[in-house]
């Protein structure tokens, strides 16, 4: 499965547009900081009952949506408000656009369908920057 599949045809260069970037660093940095890396944000969303609409994200098939009330229901209010500053936009705009950006993230960081026993943050800086390099170029990456 491509790394753009199902957003195709969505815009979603577009909806992220200039704030992609930003967006993107703060959600990289808060997956990177959280106690457990990627497993322990992860299991953030299933404690959450967001299990399954993870799953989907982790693994090898259509990447399950989450609205933006979910997205900040596991975030809390205070996370995506600080995101939404670092990219210059409203939180309602920043929970918009992590309701998309979010799977298409974790399916990229997850590329085998299974999350990686250890990331570093560097690894994961790295890999979210060629998820957005993909985003603006368009590409499967």
């Amino acid at each position: 499965m491509g790394l753009l599949d199902g957003a195709e045809g969505t815009g979603l260069s577009s909806l992220l547009g200039s704030n992609s970037g930003p967006l993107l660093t703060g959600l990289v940095q808060m997956i990177s900081n959280q106690p457990g890396g990627l497993g322990g944000f992860l299991q953030g969303f299933q404690e959450k009952g967001l299990g399954s609409v993870v799953s989907s994200w982790v693994g090898t098939g259509q990447n399950q949506p989450i609205s933006t009330d979910q997205v900040t229901h596991v975030l809390g209010s205070d996370q995506v408000k600080s995101i939404a500053a670092q990219a210059g936009i409203s939180p309602e705009a920043a929970g918009t656009s992590l309701a998309s950006l979010l799977p298409m993230l974790i399916n990229h960081l997850t590329p085998n369908g299974q999350v990686p026993q250890q990331q570093h943050q560097s690894n994961l800086l790295e890999m979210g920057m060629s998820l957005l390099n993909s985003l603006k170029t368009g590409t499967n990456g």
